[in-house]
């Protein structure tokens, strides 16, 4: 099968060759994963999905760091190719959807039944290849972790990205009153559509004022809770804009500067801080996970929420893939396609 190898830690976006300098190379040959126990299913991998996780994975830079070689990838959908003996809720030809630690940038791949979900009929699979970790991040964090109730304000930065997205519309589905920050004309008419109550673009306006603006305006003493993956400057000024009680939901660091908040502070406002690793989810609130899956694929299905493909690459394009998220380009989510129709989605999304 073809799958993408990281050989050693390095720079996702330089070319895939089979020079000493490549990270990244695609195997034609490597070998079809078997079952490995009577509840292993195997599927043939449609797509699946990118995450800023998986470049700082490839460069050494996260925190789990799994022995090389390996094959990244985390999001997937597919069809279900081979199943154990012991399979009881799934068969060949079942549309499914998962997620790995590693292993997903290939054509096929082996999980246990209790990883995987039934895409419902109906639903896109390319699309759902994309669902799990970036929708599964922010539905837990805003569901589970913060409680975001209806007519609450919520504000999230880095609103054009994966999780950015996806927090947008969550939030929106919830019932919050949602503040958008991204860069660009072309992302803030991508929210504006998407439903956000209030879009600011970073690289034109003072985020502060606008954002103070749009809260006198609606009436509104201040965000209830800040939904946060990039960090920085931007973190420090968006706890200006904070009510007393406010929930802080960390997901990661974008802008390659963790951010410091004031303990002292936090404690005179009465600000509750959550860390969110939603991968760790998996072990220690597998319930949690499942719950959350389940939920957004049935959002996903009634057209409660939709995930945006902004750009789709083959296997063999997967260095381009890495460089659009990190020069910025992407509104949404990109995605690694595999078979036959591959030309055609990308065409369509």
């Amino acid at each position: 099968m073809e799958a993408l190898i990281c050989r050693k830690l390095g720079d996702p976006t330089a070319a895939l060759d089979a020079s000493e300098e490549s990270a990244l190379i695609v195997s034609k040959s490597h070998p079809i994963p078997q079952l490995n126990s009577p509840t292993a299913v195997r599927v043939r991998v449609r797509a699946t999905s990118l995450n800023f996780a998986n470049f700082l994975q490839i460069t050494g830079k996260y925190q789990e760091k799994p022995p090389l070689p390996f094959i990244p990838g985390s999001d997937y959908s597919g069809t279900v190719d081979a199943v154990g003996p012991g399979v009881t809720n799934f068969k060949v030809g079942d549309a499914v959807c998962s997620f790995a630690a590693v292993g997903s940038f290939a054509q096929f791949i082996v999980a246990d039944e209790s990883e995987l979900y039934h895409v419902p009929q109906g639903c896109d699979l390319v699309a759902a290849s994309a669902l799990p970790v970036a929708y599964g991040t922010s539905h837990v964090a805003l569901a589970h972790r913060a409680q975001l109730c209806a007519g609450q304000v919520l504000l999230v930065l880095g609103a054009a990205g994966g999780v950015g997205v996806s927090a947008v519309q969550i939030g929106k589905t919830l019932g919050a009153i949602v503040i958008a920050v991204a860069r660009g004309e072309e992302k803030v008419k991508y929210l504006k559509a998407l439903g956000a109550d209030h879009v600011v673009d970073s690289s034109k306006e003072n985020v502060t004022e606008s954002i103070r603006g749009f809260l006198k305006g609606s009436k509104q003493k201040g965000v209830d809770v800040l939904y946060d993956p990039v960090g920085g400057r931007l973190t420090k000024e968006s706890l200006k804009l904070l009510n007393w009680g406010a929930q802080i939901l960390i997901i990661g660091f974008a802008s390659g500067e963790v951010p410091v908040i004031p303990a002292n502070i936090a404690l005179v406002k009465n600000w509750t801080i959550h860390g969110l690793y939603w991968g760790s989810h998996k072990i220690y609130r597998p319930r949690v996970l499942e719950d959350s899956l389940k939920e957004l694929l049935s959002w996903m299905s009634k057209g409660l929420i939709s995930v945006n493909i902004s750009q789709t690459f083959t296997i063999h394009e997967a260095n381009f893939a890495f460089a659009a998220i990190k020069e910025r380009k992407v509104i949404g989510k990109v995605v690694i396609v595999f078979g036959s129709n591959t030309a055609k989605a990308r065409s369509r999304l």
